[in-house]
């Protein structure tokens, strides 16, 4: 019997972790690929308070080490349910927990071409604010139609030389008070009904071919390529016993508590405003300081 089982090794899982830990608490972490989450496919971070300048490895690597060095230890085994007990069920054995965090994440969704993974950290990026500085005075191009695409491109025509916006449909989805203030920038340019069909470049990306409606091509010379088409959480499992929203995601009352009793959430996995490294270490904190709580009753 474990006082907290936590399901993830990203930031808020890890955080969760290193603040249980810090409480004398006998915990097990799960995880099902590796440690760090989404935050180590950035190339570096910039906006993390306290912390100048560190790529996303480091800052993955460093939480680690802290969690480690306390007597964490990291099981990878893939989490297939969790039942009325607390009993959590991997591909490899089943664990009991007095609580249990979920911070399984969310994946950025790709656009699913031959050549994406090829060039993340050398032209692609998921995350303007974490990579948007990279690209001061260059060239950069935002693919989505919601808020985080007009946001992505507001943030980026602040810093960037040149920034297309690509959307498939006509008009944006977005708030309309972030397409008047982009229609405002010079250095902003629209191109809608169309989709990037082709990234090229040898060693990182140098450019991308936008096909519209009518199969018509045209090739744009870019720096820089942010991908801003949603996130895909990896709830399913737990929906037949805690509440999901349509989206997938988590609902959260008071940010960490589900809907279930002694079972909470962190991290980018629940509802929330902002899914950003910051607000997932002060999810982890949160959710292991009820769960500490709960686990001394």
């Amino acid at each position: 019997m474990y006082d907290i089982i936590i399901i993830g090794a990203g930031p808020a899982g890890l955080t969760a972790a290193l603040y249980a830990l810090r409480a004398n608490k006998k915990i097990l972490i799960l995880e099902a690929k590796a440690y760090g989450g989404q935050i180590i496919t950035a190339h570096k971070i910039e906006n993390y308070p306290g912390i100048d300048n560190i790529t996303g490895v480091e800052f993955a690597d460093n939480l680690y080490n802290q969690v480690k060095n306390l007597g964490g230890e990291i099981k990878y085994e893939t989490v297939l349910k969790i039942d009325e007990e607390r009993n959590v069920t991997t591909d490899k054995n089943t664990y009991s927990g007095k609580t249990i965090i979920i911070a399984t994440g969310a994946k950025n969704r790709k656009l699913g071409l031959n050549e994406e993974s090829k060039y993340i950290g050398k032209g692609v990026s998921y995350c303007a604010s974490c990579d948007g500085n990279l690209f001061k005075e260059k060239t950069v191009a935002v693919i989505g139609g919601g808020n985080a695409a007009l946001e992505d491109a507001l943030y980026l025509s602040n810093i960037a030389k040149k920034v297309y916006l690509i959307h498939r449909r006509d008009t944006f989805r977005g708030e309309e008070a972030y397409y008047n203030a982009l229609k405002k920038k010079e250095n902003v340019t629209f191109i809608f009904n169309s989709v990037c069909s082709k990234l090229n470049g040898e060693e990182k990306l140098e450019s991308i071919i936008v096909k519209d409606n009518n199969e018509n091509e045209q090739e744009l010379k870019i720096d820089g390529l942010f991908i801003a088409v949603g996130q895909e959480p990896s709830n399913e499992i737990f929906a037949n016993l805690i509440d999901i929203d349509d989206k997938g995601y988590i609902i959260a009352h008071d940010d960490v508590y589900t809907s279930k009793e002694k079972i909470y959430v962190a991290g980018d996995a629940r509802v929330k405003k902002l899914r950003q490294l910051t607000t997932a270490v002060s999810d982890g904190s949160l959710a292991a300081i009820v769960a500490i709580s709960e686990a001394n009753n």
